[in-house]
């Protein structure tokens, strides 16, 4: 091949590509998250990650995520069938860019099949064509839950929600973190009750979710743009930096319900808000992991209700870590049916990204091996082989080395990959049914009966 026709075989932008040690790391916290998904009961299912763009695109679902199109590329012998492979209309295809809209219609083609409320989760890629920077991603795995019922969902699993998080930040252990609980009610309600019109909800709804990111400064200019009045302006501001315990919260809003008498909307909002918070204290989350944030509103327009986003106490830089809320319409839309439903996403991709980054995450070893079988001589490869599989069957890792080399240099290899034992045998231990077990952590070695060496090094595994 010419220096010209070199192929540039680097990652395309946006398009992360796991190390070893990385991808561990990721598989650990993928168990955790799993284990714990799975003791709410929640049960796993996959999607598809193309859908129809009509799904991905229904009813303002895309939000301002930009998704990528797939289109067929033919070969060059094939070029004559390329007016007949446009697809258009229903037939025209995309990269999922979330889990819950493909959710929805994964609900609504197996409706019969399935036993409701049903609570599903998943561990998905998904794809958004937005611009790739540091922790930020075009491809990127999602830890989702959702549960969804027929007609009406209790919010008590509105309320499982941060118990949940709770328990898989808790055992990842990424230092203190809280749960931002608010309802999209009491939002839409305050709105309706300081005059700003139906039409314009939404947009300040989006503008409000911003604070973080822009400042208040920016929001005021943006509200501004709506045609949201001075006053009006203020008085959302000074809403939405309500602060104080959980209680205080809750009993300065229903203050206020009770000079919105006919803010429907907002009482409502207030009543919810507090049979979660209720619920998120029986279930045992300690009052330091959560709190009431009047200014977390969730950009996506599917949430109708709780909503919730999850922050690293000192790391508030990295974002939300955890999101989600509650939803009526996304799922009924494809059936024609009331749907309820509530969920939340760990962008893992990503968390992992900015948790190695600051420090809190390190990487694990680049193997799972804890043992390697070192090779003294190729004619005791039979005994190598069977004190390998004893040693497998009794629950430990290992490697057989199947080539013979340098000690020191089978010492080395195992050593780079993190690995921590390995057992010489020679024709002498061979013989006497005897093994040498070298510690590469603390450069022990002793010398270990054949019959007790998986005891040995399972307890000398640390």
């Amino acid at each position: 091949m010419a220096k010209s026709d070199k192929i540039n075989f680097s990652t395309p932008s946006g398009f992360p590509e796991f190390l070893p040690s990385e991808k561990r790391l990721e598989v650990y916290l993928l168990d955790i998250i799993r284990r714990v998904f799975e003791s709410y009961g929640f049960t796993p299912i996959e999607t598809p990650a193309v859908e129809r763009l009509e799904v991905l695109q229904a009813k303002g679902n895309q939000g301002d995520n930009i998704i990528y199109g797939i289109e067929p590329i033919l070969p060059p012998n094939r070029q004559a069938e390329k007016d007949k492979s446009g697809e258009t209309g229903s037939e025209a295809r995309a990269l999922k860019f979330d889990q819950t809209v493909p959710f929805a219609a994964y609900i609504a083609r197996h409706l019969n099949e399935l036993t409701f409320p049903f609570a599903r989760y998943q561990m998905d890629m998904v794809f958004r064509g937005e611009r790739a920077k540091d922790g930020r991603f075009r491809q990127f795995r999602q830890c989702d839950i959702d549960v969804v019922a027929r007609g009406k969902l209790s919010l008590l699993y509105d309320a499982q929600m941060p118990a949940i998080i709770t328990e898989i930040f808790e055992a990842i252990n990424i230092g203190d973190f809280v749960i931002r609980i608010n309802n999209r009610k009491i939002l839409t309600g305050f709105f309706q009750s300081v005059g700003v019109a139906e039409n314009q909800i939404k947009a300040c709804i989006g503008i409000i979710d911003n604070l973080e990111k822009i400042g208040e400064t920016k929001v005021k200019l943006e509200l501004e743009k709506e045609g949201i009045s001075l006053e009006q302006t203020e008085k959302i501001i000074e809403f939405i930096k309500i602060d104080g315990s959980v209680d205080d919260v809750l009993d300065k809003l229903k203050h206020l319900a009770q000079h919105f008498p006919e803010a429907e909307q907002f009482n409502l909002g207030v009543s919810e808000l507090e049979t979660v918070i209720n619920g998120v204290r029986d279930l045992g989350v300690a009052d330091k992991r959560f709190c009431i944030d009047l200014s977390i509103a969730r950009g996506l327009n599917y949430y109708t209700g709780t909503v919730y986003e999850t922050t690293l106490i000192g790391h508030e830089a990295l974002g939300s870590i955890c999101s989600g809320g509650r939803y009526e319409e996304l799922v009924g839309m494809f059936l024609g049916e009331k749907m309820p439903g509530v969920g939340i996403s760990i962008g893992l991709t990503r968390l992992i990204s900015r948790l190695l980054k600051a420090g809190i995450l390190n990487t694990l070893s680049a193997t799972p091996t804890q043992v390697v079988v070192v090779n003294m001589q190729e004619d005791l490869m039979p005994v190598y082989l069977k004190v390998s599989q004893q040693l497998r069957q009794a629950g430990i890792n290992v490697v057989t080395n199947f080539e013979k080399r340098p000690l020191g240099k089978q010492f080395q290899a195992a050593d780079k990959q993190g690995i921590q034992f390995c057992v010489i045998i020679g024709a002498d231990e061979a013989a006497a049914q005897k093994s040498s077990l070298k510690d590469l952590k603390s450069g022990e070695q002793v010398e270990v009966a054949l019959a007790d060496l998986a005891e040995e090094v399972k307890r000398r595994l640390v």
